[in-house]
C-alpha cells in the first residue's frame, strides 16, 4: 500500500480564507518528497463551503507539481458534467506538461443538486454525460483528427494541444461511491477506481464487484484501487483522538447541509437512486463510527499501522490510500506534526513490507 496526500477543503470563509487555506495546503505538499508520500489529490466541487473552494483542481495541482518532484498529481476528481470535452482535454495534456508527466486523471459524475441547478444541467442526464465526457476526452487525449458526434458535445476533425506528455495519455480514475452500479461501471470501462469507505453497501463487497466486472470486460492489466481516507497521526492517543474528533465530525456536517435535499422526501433523480439512504447514513456518522468503519486512521504510528493492515486485509488489498490531512479547520501546525510523524514511523513501514513482498 502506498500513502499521499488529499485536500478537500470543507471550511467557510470566515474559517480560513482561500489563500490561507492552499498557502498551508501547498506547505505541506513540499514535504511529499522527504516523507514517501505517493500522489497529491484535490476535488472539484462548486458554490459551497463542502468542497467549494476547488472548482477547478488543475489550477491547484500546477502549483502543487512545483513543490513536489516526485508525488503524483491526482485529480480527484473533475467533472466531465461541468465541462467541455475540448477544454477539459487541453488542460489535461497543460498539466501532464507542468507535472513531467506525472498526472493521473479521476472523473466523476458529480452528485450535488445545486451544482446541476446553476449549471442548468438536468441531473437524469448525469450517467450518460459522464460517459460520454470521460470517452470523448480519452480519444482527444490519444488521437488526432478528432471527429466526434454526441449527445451533448459534438467537434470535428479536432486536434488537442498540448499532446499529453505521458503515452498514450495519463492514467484515468472512475470515482465510485456508494453504489454497486457506479463500482460496476468503473470496471467494465477498464479504469482504474477512486473510492470512500464508509457510505453505502460494505467496502468490500462494492470492491469485489468492481474487480469481478474488470475481468469479466477482459481488460489488459491489473484494476488499481484507491480509497480517500481521514488521517490523525500523533505520538499519543487520546492527544489524537482529541485533535481529530471535531474535524472529523465537522465534515459530516458540512456534506449533510450540502446534500440536505437528498433527506426532504422524494426522488431528487432517478439517476441517484438510493442517495437519500446514503444521506441519512452520513447523518448518523460520528467520529467513532468513521473509525469502526475503516474511513479515519487516528491514534499513534503503531495504531496506524495495525489499522491499516486491518483495511488492506478486508478490501482483498487496497493499492494507495489516499489520506485526507488537514480537514475541516484543522490548524496548520497540527497537520503538519501529523504529516511529518505518519511519515517518519508508517510510510517506512509499509515501504519495507513492499520491498520484502518484491523479494
Amino acid at each position: 500500500m502506498q500513502f499521499g496526500m488529499q485536500f478537500f477543503p470543507d471550511v467557510r470563509p470566515a474559517q480560513k480564507s482561500a489563500e490561507q487555506y492552499f498557502a498551508e495546503a501547498l506547505d505541506l505538499v513540499a514535504l511529499c518528497d522527504r516523507y514517501g508520500y505517493s500522489h497529491v489529490r484535490i476535488v472539484e466541487h462548486y458554490f459551497h463551503h463542502w468542497g467549494g473552494y476547488t472548482p477547478n483542481p488543475i489550477v491547484f495541482l500546477a502549483a502543487a507539481a512545483q513543490r513536489t518532484r516526485t508525488a503524483r498529481m491526482v485529480t480527484g476528481a473533475v467533472l466531465p458534467v461541468f465541462n467541455h470535452p475540448l477544454k477539459l482535454a487541453g488542460e489535461i495534456g497543460m498539466l501532464d506538461a507542468i507535472s513531467g508527466g506525472r498526472l493521473d486523471v479521476g472523473f466523476a459524475r458529480a452528485f450535488l443538486p445545486h451544482e446541476f441547478r446553476a449549471f442548468g444541467v438536468n441531473m437524469d442526464e448525469s450517467v450518460l454525460r459522464f460517459e460520454e465526457g470521460i470517452e470523448q476526452v480519452r480519444r482527444l487525449l490519444e488521437e488526432t483528427d478528432v471527429t466526434c458526434r454526441g449527445l451533448f458535445h459534438s467537434f470535428e476533425n479536432v486536434t488537442s494541444l498540448p499532446r499529453p506528455t505521458q503515452k498514450p495519455r495519463p492514467n484515468f480514475y472512475v470515482a465510485a461511491v456508494a453504489t454497486p452500479e457506479s463500482f460496476a461501471r468503473a470496471g467494465r470501462l477498464g479504469h482504474w477506481v477512486m473510492a470512500i469507505p464508509g457510505v453505502g453497501s460494505t467496502p468490500s463487497e462494492l470492491v469485489e464487484i468492481y474487480r469481478e466486472n474488470w475481468r469479466l470486460a477482459g481488460h489488459a492489466g491489473k484494476p488499481r484501487i484507491m480509497l480517500a481516507v481521514f488521517m490523525y497521526c500523533h505520538e499519543d492517543r487520546a492527544e489524537a483522538v482529541r485533535y481529530a474528533k471535531g474535524p472529523v465530525e465537522r465534515h459530516f456536517d458540512s456534506i449533510c447541509d450540502a446534500v440536505a435535499e437528498f433527506g426532504k422526501g422524494g426522488p431528487v433523480s432517478p439517476a441517484y437512486k438510493g442517495y437519500d439512504k446514503m444521506y441519512d447514513k452520513m447523518r448518523k456518522e460520528t467520529f467513532e463510527s468513521q473509525v469502526a468503519h475503516h474511513a479515519a486512521f487516528v491514534g499513534t504510528p503503531q495504531d496506524i499501522i495495525e489499522q491499516f493492515h486491518e483495511f488492506d486485509r478486508l478490501m482483498g488489498g487496497c493499492d494507495e490510500a489516499s489520506c485526507q490531512v488537514n480537514f475541516n479547520d484543522m490548524g496548520y501546525a497540527e497537520a503538519e506534526r501529523s504529516v511529518r510523524l505518519f511519515g517518519e514511523k508508517v510510510i517506512p513501514h509499509f515501504a519495507r513490507a513492499r520491498m520484502v513482498t518484491a523479494a
